[in-house]
């Protein structure tokens, strides 16, 4: 298929043990940062894109991919998007990778069977449970979003697709319902990312869907290259199709209150969404990463409704007033000044973008001098995230690539798919400077592959972050980190009140009585179509003081807990702090 690399250090099914000493990133002896042991744990998942020749658009943009705890049994279980075959008349087996088991082409879900042993090694195995879970999706899908919209403790599933969405309704019991007609929310564009946000604070989840272009097969346009190849078309061939905002009814409905709720109706081609409260008024806003067009920065004005400030905060456009090919895109305060700063991934040639938060959403392009931009300059990414994969307590950053416009070298080389490119990892210096670190982080960093999704969470429980990445019609890869829990962290799962879900927004000061505090978000949002663990997991470097910690509920209500035990998990649940 894609490889161009082959994988090394992948025997048996035991990941590396619990935590040891602090030996520090790099030393001499230490194992490999990041290890694919998707195979091996019995994630053998090929994207299947249905390209046949006729350069669909939806062909160039999966898939995403997801993290969920959906039988609540502590470890994070997987979702895989698929595709289908498009275009009137075609089959599967006409397509440039045709399938193994055309009729098995739908969404897969995979549950973690993780052990732990006394000796703290792990045993890390994926049994797909697609079939028994009663999730059917057999549309051409492109994302994941995950939250918990009715309240019962138990996460639903929200799936994008090039066509119809789906919502999934999780019951308790290993199973799922298909309620999306019902719910209100099978939106039939062509969407990409979504977000699950309380965005009025009710305790109830309502739903943001970032819609792509108004294309349909029928009104494929052709494109070529310059030496005269066919090749899939820029997203300025055709129209953007406005977003979605959802508001939460409280009885498995939802209404569409787009219209009332994002005043100016603004809009443009969304790939990627990520909530957050930029301006620390304790009300989440959303920041929309548009393809080619201005981003949107929709600042919750505590009404029901939202006013679009992305043009005067400075994230709209590139500090040269340029607008980008976005497409990833995360929150996340990675120089430990208290709020959220924007990353993210954008065309080849472009550059990465880094937009740094003065604690009132005004921002400045930071790209050029954190290095981030240049360094990202030979690449097209996709999903990405702010996460500490050392545990030193600074946010890094990795963005999976894969190119939309043919590489020409690869076209030369007769390349059936010449879009395939290498992941990249950032090292953060903490003095607002990054240095990439890709060549020493493993061999599964030397692998060249289309790479769209990508989902962040600790898989194995061991403390430290890892990353599942969705290929275009590729392999999907389960990077396990090895070097994270080197250090000590602090696990948090933060509960509601009344309601005993996950609280998506709500904000973690870890305070230590040396080094910045640490403020971190619980969320499933952001990357590239694609949901991550809704956990907090803070890393503390050397530290062995059990922190104080303080949580700013969705709510508003502020509570605080002292001494919480590090190296483990906890659950903090609202109304039990101080």
């Amino acid at each position: 298929m894609l490889l161009v690399a082959s994988l090394s250090g992948c025997k048996g099914d035991r990941t590396r043990s619990a935590p040891g000493p602090a030996t520090g990133v790099g030393d001499g002896g230490a194992p490999e940062w990041f290890v694919d042991r998707a195979r091996e744990s019995g994630i053998d998942f090929l994207h299947f894109n249905g390209m046949a020749g006729e350069f669909y658009f939806p062909e160039s943009m999966a898939p995403g991919v997801g993290l969920l705890d959906y039988d609540n049994d502590g470890d994070l279980d997987v979702y895989l998007v698929q595709g289908q075959v498009l275009g009137p008349g075609k089959t599967p087996s006409q397509a440039l990778f045709p399938p193994r088991n055309p009729k098995s082409l739908k969404g897969r879900l995979l549950r973690n069977d993780l052990k732990i042993h006394e000796d703290g090694s792990r045993t890390l195995r994926f049994t797909d449970v697609t079939d028994q879970s009663g999730i059917d999706a057999r549309r051409y899908g492109m994302g994941v979003a995950t939250g918990d919209f009715n309240n019962d403790g138990c996460i639903d599933l929200y799936l994008t697709n090039f066509g119809p969405n789906q919502m999934f309704r999780n019951n308790c019991d290993g199973t799922f319902t298909d309620v999306s007609r019902q719910s209100g929310t099978d939106d039939s564009g062509f969407s990409v990312s979504a977000s699950f946000v309380d965005y009025d604070r009710d305790g109830w989840l309502d739903l943001y869907v970032g819609n792509y272009l108004a294309y349909s097969i029928e009104t494929n346009e052709k494109c070529f290259l310059v030496s005269g190849e066919r090749d899939y078309c820029p997203p300025t061939a055709y129209r953007a199709q406005p977003d979605r905002l959802y508001h939460n009814n409280r009885d498995g409905t939802f209404s569409d209150v787009t219209g009332k709720a994002l005043v100016g109706g603004e809009y443009g081609p969304s790939l990627g969404v990520t909530t957050a409260d930029f301006n620390s008024d304790g009300w989440p806003d959303i920041y929309v990463a548009n393809d080619n067009q201005d981003n949107l920065l929709w600042m919750n004005q505590r009404d029901g409704t939202f006013k679009n400030t992305a043009l005067l905060s400075g994230v709209a456009l590139t500090a040269e007033g340029k607008a980008e090919a976005s497409m990833g895109v995360d929150a996340g305060d990675f120089d430990n000044d208290g709020d959220e700063d924007l990353f993210m991934t954008e065309l080849t040639g472009e550059g990465s973008n880094l937009y740094v938060n003065d604690g009132a959403a005004v921002f400045e392009d930071e790209s050029a001098r954190s290095g981030l931009g240049p360094r990202s300059l030979a690449y097209t990414g996709f999903g990405t995230a702010w996460f500490d994969f050392d545990n030193d307590g600074w946010l890094d950053i990795l963005a999976v690539n894969g190119t939309i416009a043919a590489i020409e070298a690869l076209r030369r080389a007769n390349d059936p798919f010449p879009f395939h490119q290498r992941k990249q990892l950032f090292r953060n210096l903490g003095n607002g400077q990054f240095e990439e670190v890709t060549d020493r982080a493993g061999a599964a960093f030397q692998l060249s592959e289309v790479g769209r999704g990508a989902a962040f969470g600790d898989i194995d429980n061991d403390g430290d972050v890892d990353v599942l990445v969705g290929n275009d019609a590729g392999r999907t890869r389960l990077l396990m980190n090895n070097v994270g829990s080197l250090k000590h962290w602090l696990g948090l799962r933060l509960r509601g009140e009344r309601v005993p879900r996950d609280m998506h927004g709500a904000r973690v000061a870890v305070f230590r009585a040396n080094g910045p505090t640490l403020w971190r978000r619980a969320r499933a949002d952001g990357s590239y179509a694609s949901a991550n663990d809704p956990r907090v997991l803070v890393g503390l470097g050397d530290s062995t003081e059990a922190p104080r910690v303080r949580v700013v509920w969705t709510s508003g209500r502020v509570e605080e807990w002292t001494a919480v035990a590090i190296d483990r998990y906890t659950t903090l649940s609202e109304g039990t702090g101080r």
